[in-house]
Order: structure tokens, then sequence, then C-alpha cells
């Protein structure tokens, strides 16, 4: 009985694991040239994890350290001649397979996980919605807090365009400002994080002309849209309605006779209440009038109504936090779309699969397989003389 039955050969380990190392890096240098060569748009999605591949020497290493120990313990634990009557032996051949599967079942991983990519797929991306002005009422009367404690009607109208501005996509949106006068915020734009940033900025000290004139805030609105552009148009008027010009009914239909939607929130109650005065973000009394009287500020809802019905659209009431965002988008929605932008991209079909089914065989079979002889081994032997 050969003495080799009780010790790993590192020298033949070390002969064939050399030779498959070559074998391996020339098929993949090779693969790898002819793929990036030959086939278009060949890539790896995460080339980063390809450099697992260069910690495969290390396992080298480790393999041959551990082997080495092996053959010291099995010296170590009894004599050749004890040995042979309660132990079996091993099998250099089997441990050396054992160690290339796990290797290359490693490497398959490893390229799986990076990802090869290949097949280019050129994709149309459509983006489809309308155009909707918001026209924000920042008058004087917007800092009552009848809806909700702490919340004045204007905090609790920029709440809700945010919110609004959460459940759109493809929308494009711009926002007018107005009081006695009406400025144009933001132009129409598809940046709804520009949309948030300006938004954040609007206060009741941003025109000083103080009143509420929704037909100016309309016209404005009207304006700021490319009536040209075959896109669908909706405005959203978030206002209390205590409009003393009385011009937005007009104004409304105007805009409905050229294809625009006209929408209204009625931000506040029916029960008059006070307007807070703030100095330095402080509360320092209420607003009075010329004989020292309280002025108190309610909803205007009967006005609102008709500016809605004369705009084609709808009226919503706000109700404490609640301004009703949920329905309203559902109306935006149930109008017709239109494309507004065309984007074409590449994309790239994953490869990845048939690495990973290698690989997790590979790794399958070295589990199954043990590095000791058995019987079988002594029948039918092709490797005796060399073991």
């Amino acid at each position: 009985m050969s003495v080799n039955k009780f010790k790993y050969n590192l020298g033949n380990a070390f002969l064939i694991i050399l030779i498959i190392e070559v074998v391996f890096w020339a098929l993949a240098i090779a693969s790898y040239r002819y793929l990036a060569v030959n086939v278009e748009e060949f890539r790896f999605e995460r080339t980063a994890i390809l450099y697992g591949l260069f910690f495969i020497p290390f396992a080298i290493l480790i393999y041959f350290y551990s082997t080495n120990w092996k053959n010291k313990a099995l010296k170590s634990y009894a004599s050749e001649h004890l040995l042979k009557y309660s132990y079996f032996g091993i099998s250099s051949f089997k441990s050396i397979t054992k160690f290339i599967l796990l290797r290359l079942g490693l490497s398959f991983i490893i390229i799986a996980m990076a990802n090869p990519q290949y097949g280019e797929n050129e994709k149309i991306i459509e983006s489809k919605g309308i155009d909707i002005m918001i026209a924000i009422d920042v008058s004087n009367s917007m800092l009552a807090e009848d809806l909700a404690n702490n919340y004045s009607r204007l905090k609790i109208a920029k709440l809700s365009i945010e919110k609004l501005f959460d459940k759109l996509h493809g929308d494009r949106i711009g926002i007018v400002v107005f009081a006695g006068d009406a400025y144009k915020q933001v132009p129409i734009t598809p940046d709804y994080h520009v949309a948030k940033m300006f938004l954040k900025n609007i206060s009741t000290g941003m025109i000083s002309s103080q009143g509420t004139n929704i037909g100016l805030a309309l016209e404005k609105c009207v304006s700021s849209f490319n009536l040209e552009d075959a896109s669908n148009k909706a405005i959203i008027i978030f206002s209390d309605g205590e409009d003393h010009e009385m011009e937005g009914i007009n104004a409304a239909k105007e805009a409905a006779e050229k294809g625009i939607k006209v929408y209204t929130i009625g931000m506040g109650t029916k029960s008059g209440v006070p307007i807070p005065i703030y100095r330095n973000g402080i509360k320092t009394g209420t607003k009075k009038d010329q004989d020292g009287n309280t002025v108190l500020t309610k909803l205007n809802e009967n006005y609102l109504i008709d500016i809605s019905e004369n705009g084609g659209g709808s009226y919503t009431r706000a109700n404490g936090l609640n301004v009703g965002i949920d329905g309203i988008v559902n109306q935006l929605n149930s109008i017709e779309k239109t494309t507004m932008s065309q984007e074409k991209y590449t994309g790239y079909d994953d490869q990845f699969q048939p690495y990973l089914l290698i690989g997790i065989l590979l790794l399958l079979v070295d589990f199954f397989i043990s590095d000791k002889r058995n019987k079988l081994n002594e029948k039918f032997n092709l490797f005796k003389n060399h073991e």
C-alpha cells in the first residue's frame, strides 16, 4: 500500500492547478476580446465586481496552506502501519478536483454578479400629460387659521400643492401668485423639484397690492400657456374667494372657450374669523379697520363655484388639512393626455443567467464530492500510479 494514500500530493496539485489557471485566464481574456470587438454594446453592468477574480490566487494559496497542514496532521495522527487499519486514505485527485470545481464555480458566480450585457435594445419612452397652472391666493386673508389650529389657509394650500406635485406624472406645471395683482412665479416646466423650491418661498408679503383679483390671476395663467400647443390644459385656483373685483367669472368663461378647464379650491370656512398680524414671525394681534374694529374674513364659496362652473371644471372645499387632492388628481387624470416628449435610450439584455447556473452547479458538485478514499477508488483508480 502506497504511502500516498495517506498524503496529499502537492506536486501534482500544483501542476494541475497551474494548467487550469493558464487555460482559464487565456479563455477569459480571449472571450472578452471577442465579445468586445464582435458584439455590439457588450459591457459588464457592474465592472468593479470583476476585480473579485483577482482574489482567486489567494484562494489557491489558502488551498496549498490548508492541504500542507492536513498532511502534517495526518502524519502526526498515527504511523502508516496503524493508519491502514483505522483510515481508508485520501484521494489527491478528488481533493484537486474539489478545489478546481470550487475555484471555477466562484469565478462564474463573480462573472454573473458583474452581469454581462449585450444585445442592444433601443426603446422609446413617451411622456404623456397635460399643462397645469396653479394660482395661489397670497392676500392677507389667507393668513386666517380657521381650517386647522396653527395652520393658515396659505400654509395648508402650499402643503396640498406639494402633495399634488407628488401625485402627478408626466404633466407640466407652473405657478402664479396673486392678491390685488398677479405674477408668474414659475413658468410651465416639467421640473417638479424646481416648482417645489419656489413653492416653499411663497408668502403673503410677496405682493404689496392687497385684495383678491382672481380674474387677473386667470388671465396670467392663460397667458402662461402655449395656446398653439396641442396639449390639454387646466388651471387650479387656491383661494378664499374674497374677490371684490368679481372679474373671475368672465375670465373663467374665456379660458373655457380656449379649451382650458378651471378648477377652484375653497380655502376657509363660512364663519367670519379674524386675520392675524405677524411681526418677525410672531403673532402680535389681529387686523383692524379704520374704526378700530376687527376685520373678519370668510370663505366666499358661491363665487368660487360660479368660477369653476363657467370654467368647465369643478369646485372642492378644503376641510381641515384635507383639501381633496386625490379627487382633483382623478379629475386631472380623466383629461386626455397628450405626448409631451419622446426620449430614446439604449437598453441592455442581461446575460448573467447561464454564468450563475454554471457557477451554482459547479459548487453543488464540489459540495457532494469527498476527498476521502473508498472501495470504488481501489477498484477503479485511474491515477493509482500517481497517488
